[in-house]
């Protein structure tokens, strides 16, 4: 039988940080989707956006997503537009373990992206793109999620014993 927790969120939202830091705190493994799907290409996020195409990073990203869904036992972080797939939405409601949305606000997510190198999906007009990306995902993450936390001013530690008491108390 696998356990986990499953993260998901905007770029900016602290997925991988926190993530690791949980996966410490409950002495389990940590993986995240985009680094998955790094290592199987052999290339960045970035690199596959511009030489192979969205389409392309989205077909790999949806098949390295519901794998990892089905076999996780640890602390899963997945790409914040890896809930655009409607496979992948359904892996996640069946799956029966926690989901947590971290959520977080322009203004925080901003200088924590930076808005430049290695977010393909947010180089042209990067806060608008970010503001864009939220108002088609956020329904999606607020449906998928079990515990959702607003991290914005909050520290890791506290956002991890957070997700630790929720999900204890779900």
């Amino acid at each position: 039988m696998t356990s986990g927790i499953i993260l998901i969120g905007p770029p900016g939202a602290g997925k991988t940080s926190i993530g690791n830091a949980l996966a410490k705190k409950l002495s389990l493994d940590f993986s995240d989707t985009d680094a998955l799907i790094e290592k199987e290409c052999k290339k960045t996020i970035s690199e596959i956006f511009v030489e192979d195409g969205e389409p392309f990073f989205r077909t790999t990203e949806e098949r390295v997503c519901c794998t990892a869904i089905a076999t996780i036992n640890g602390v899963l972080s997945l790409g914040g537009g890896a809930i655009l797939s409607a496979l992948t939405q359904s892996a996640l409601r069946t799956c029966a373990l926690p989901v947590v949305f971290l959520d977080v606000s322009l203004t925080v997510a901003a200088p924590r992206v930076g808005f430049n190198r290695d977010r393909p999906l947010l180089m042209n007009n990067p806060r608008q793109q970010w503001q864009s990306l939220m108002e088609k995902r956020r329904p999606i993450y607020e449906n998928l999620a079990t515990l959702t936390i607003l991290v914005d001013e909050k520290s890791v530690l506290s956002i991890v014993d957070e997700i630790s008491h929720g999900v204890a108390n779900s």
